[in-house]
């Protein structure tokens, strides 16, 4: 997926308020940390991805997913200040697809999903059809920051959660409380789809 004029002129503002605004907030989390340290990293490249959503790719074959990250749903949409109905989820994919290719972030697994099982599996256990749940570290001016949160606290993006309604990783769900209060990205659209109240209420079943 190649972003465009308007895609880039967005990612552009997004580095730039990182880059002055964000780096007290931005660090990355210690747990991701201390995965990146003792797991084997890959790069993200430039080319040769296939963007699924605003939280997951495909690259070489295998599907990677932000962890702890939730991007607005396909097929949902929200009223931009032209009056326009906008896809959200193409939105934030759009995004995600304009960050990578602006900060060539290094990733570590966290864990692998099968898609044929509901449990988790070391990366060892399962081949085959299956996602692989990512930490990712931006690199913007000199600076190394996480992806999630970069996502997460420009407003491109949601704190995941689990089944029972908890968040995956909780410092997520703050600085999307922060996020949402300043109105920032998709925040400011007041009719934005929130993608938790959907997937809680199990009436999508695709991202």
């Amino acid at each position: 997926m190649n972003a465009g004029p308007r895609t880039a002129a967005i990612s552009g503002f997004v580095i730039a308020a990182i880059s002055v605004f964000g780096m007290l907030t931005l660090a990355v989390p210690s747990f991701a940390q201390s995965t990146q340290q003792t797991s084997r990293t890959f790069a993200v490249p430039v080319t040769g991805l296939t963007f699924l959503t605003g939280d997951s790719w495909q690259q070489s074959g295998q599907t990677m997913r932000l962890y702890g990250v939730q991007a607005c749903l396909r097929g949902s949409t929200y009223t931009d200040k032209a009056g326009q109905r906008q896809d959200c989820g193409a939105v934030s994919l759009a995004i995600l697809a304009a960050i990578i290719r602006d900060t060539a972030p290094t990733c570590a697994p966290v864990v692998q999903l099968s898609s044929r099982a509901s449990s988790s599996r070391s990366l060892q256990e399962l081949p085959g059809d299956s996602t692989i749940l990512v930490i990712c570290s931006a690199h913007v001016g000199g600076h190394v920051l996480d992806l999630g949160t970069i996502l997460i606290t420009q407003g491109f993006a949601f704190a995941a959660l689990t089944s029972s309604g908890s968040p995956v990783y909780p410092a997520y769900a703050a600085e999307e409380s922060i996020a949402q209060n300043a109105r920032v990205g998709l925040w400011a659209f007041p009719d934005t789809p929130h993608p938790n109240r959907t997937l809680l209420t199990g009436s999508v079943g695709a991202r």
